[in-house]
């Protein structure tokens, strides 16, 4: 992934953030004789270990836990907010009318080699660690141990889990540290006024961004 240096994000709490608040993962592999996608939400581990684990499971006929190649390394990418900016929130637009449109986003791409975990006490543990961190929060939380035994132990039967242990991850925060302060300012102010997914989620990134400093850089 190309990325300069003022929208690298390499801070493991930030990336664990990232991934925590939007686990639906593109995971890209080799796959018979070419690329193959699965879109699949995927648990980031405690830190317990000398290296970062996600772990999800997969339709037992899906071919990407029989078709992967031992070690080889899958990439796994997390997409966070992302926003069209429009080239009339800049202040600087009525001052040079040197803007164009960009579009901010923030994702983080992990590496690592998929490990099959064809072990139902092991997809129970994992769905029961992805379901609490989903349904926390909510008034009435759901467990998995609320549907009837039989049905879930069939359900897992269906499934093969996968881990990822992260060998290397990185960050792209492109959140308008290539512009001025006062263009990242009027962004903002635009931002709230949004009524877009993500508009506000984007403000904020912003906002984090003003805080770090990063600016003057080009895309």
């Amino acid at each position: 992934m190309y990325c300069p240096e003022s929208f690298a994000e390499n801070r493991p709490e930030i990336l664990r953030a990232l991934i925590q608040c939007y686990p639906l993962a593109t995971l890209v592999s080799m796959g018979g004789n070419s690329l193959e996608a699965n879109h699949i939400p995927l648990y980031l581990a405690p830190d317990e270990g000398p290296q970062p684990v996600l772990q999800g499971h997969v339709a037992r006929a899906n071919p990407l836990w029989r078709e992967m190649p031992r070690n080889d390394e899958v990439l796994v990418i997390f997409q966070g907010p992302q926003h069209y900016i429009s080239p009339s929130w800049y202040a600087t637009k009525a001052e040079t009318g040197k803007v164009v449109p960009t579009w901010n986003y923030a994702v983080v791409h992990a590496h690592g080699p998929l490990h099959v975990r064809d072990d139902p006490a092991w997809v129970r543990q994992q769905m029961d660690a992805l379901t609490a961190q989903q349904e926390n929060g909510f008034t009435l939380p759901w467990q998995v141990d609320d549907a009837p035994q039989d049905f879930t132990e069939r359900l897992i039967q269906q499934v093969v889990g996968i881990e990822i242990p992260i060998s290397r991850w990185m960050g792209k925060w492109k959140v308008s540290q290539n512009q001025p302060l006062c263009n990242r300012d009027s962004v903002v102010a635009h931002l709230e006024q949004q009524k877009q997914i993500d508009s506000g989620s984007m403000a904020e990134y912003v906002l984090a961004s003003l805080k770090d400093g990063k600016q003057d850089h080009p895309e």
